[in-house]
């Protein structure tokens, strides 16, 4: 199996039954083995029994639908435990990826490029709802990671087996997965592809994703940067609290009566505090050694999934 191409979908029962004859339109004429697999994220409408009425001419397709809407990260793994291909491309399902720009991405990664992220320079979507957001997350990402990517949000994205098999991914960190991929030694690059508006229904992103980025991106950057003094690092912002909290208690039982009750109850408060600080880096060591992490994204798919 020369190519694998991901696609989790929710919600989208007039695209597919369109994206499908199109990636078989586009990839069918390189004459190699492919195959196209559809993660269904526990959609509301008509996507699974639409899905189920494909027929495939030359690629080979596996439907899978998960038991619950777990996200899109979350439906993306999934899709990438079920690959055989060298190659692995993940797209959308709203018909705004162009699967003709797929052959390009395999000569890309043909290069020796580990991963190839699809750069919508042409973004065709709302200004104020879709591209400023986009705009102002993927600067604010480039400046905390230092990645020079310029699209980190497009799904459009080629990697070579051994890289999806390194990875470990949860929460909706799918979009990080450029800084990831550097980080375990992996060679990125870029090219730009098209971007189509939307035809059929209603888009799952908005200006209520902005707050999930910016805690995602905290928590890469601690993992990341600090995976191996993660236990060091919480009980260093332990200190500032444990030494506020003596101050307060020395000066407790100096102080004049009238001020006691409140110096010792601040006191005590900031000595909990710096306890609590200090053992959330213990269990936060804890679980990385014991690979916690690596568990979090185990799904089963619904009865019913065509079987190999």
């Amino acid at each position: 199996m020369e190519l694998s191409i991901v696609i989790p979908v929710h919600d989208e029962e007039d695209n597919v039954v369109r994206l499908f004859p199109a990636i078989e339109e586009a990839v069918a004429p390189l004459g190699i083995a492919y195959e196209v697999i559809f993660v269904d994220d526990a959609s509301n409408d008509a996507t699974w029994e639409r899905l189920g009425g494909l027929t495939p001419t030359s690629a080979e397709l596996v439907t899978i639908a998960l038991r619950r809407n777990a996200g899109q990260t979350a439906a993306m793994a999934c899709g990438f435990a079920h690959t055989r291909g060298r190659v692995v491309v993940t797209m959308d399902g709203d018909l705004q990826n162009d699967p003709k720009d797929i052959p390009a991405m395999l000569e890309k990664v043909s290069e020796g490029y580990d991963l190839v992220c699809g750069w919508r320079k042409d973004r065709q979507d709302k200004l104020w709802t879709r591209k400023v957001p986009s705009k102002a997350a993927n600067w604010l990402i480039r400046r905390i990671t230092g990645d020079k990517v310029h699209d980190f949000g497009c799904s459009l994205k080629a990697y070579t087996r051994p890289l999806v098999l390194r990875m470990r991914l949860y929460n909706d960190m799918h979009r990080f997965l450029p800084f990831i991929s550097q980080k375990v030694g992996a060679r990125v690059g870029e090219m730009v592809v098209r971007h189509h508006a939307r035809r059929f229904g209603k888009t799952k992103y908005g200006m209520n994703r902005t707050w999930k980025i910016l805690v995602d991106l905290l928590t890469l950057k601690v993992l990341i940067h600090h995976h191996h003094s993660l236990l060091r690092w919480f009980v260093l912002m332990s200190l500032p609290l444990a030494a506020i909290a003596t101050v307060l208690l020395i000066g407790a039982f100096r102080a004049p009566a009238e001020f006691t009750q409140v110096l010792l109850g601040s006191g005590i408060l900031c000595g909990c505090l710096a306890i609590f600080t200090a053992f959330l880096g213990f269990l936060s060591d804890s679980a990385i050694d014991a690979g916690q992490f690596d568990d979090l994204l185990v799904l089963e798919p619904r009865t019913g999934g065509t079987a190999r």
